[in-house]
């Protein structure tokens, strides 16, 4: 029983962890892209 618990427990952790740094990789990258449009919308407004 309790090696069934600690199975579970550790898949979530696991499944978690994955999850959350696949999220984080992609919010990264779009506000990447966010940062360089506002960029390039800035320069373009100077000239």
């Amino acid at each position: 029983m309790t090696k069934t618990i600690l199975i579970i427990i550790i898949s979530v952790t696991l499944f978690g962890v994955i999850f959350f740094i696949l999220v984080r990789n992609a919010l990264k990258r779009k506000l990447d892209v966010l940062v360089q449009e506002e960029k390039k919308r800035k320069s373009d407004n100077l000239d």
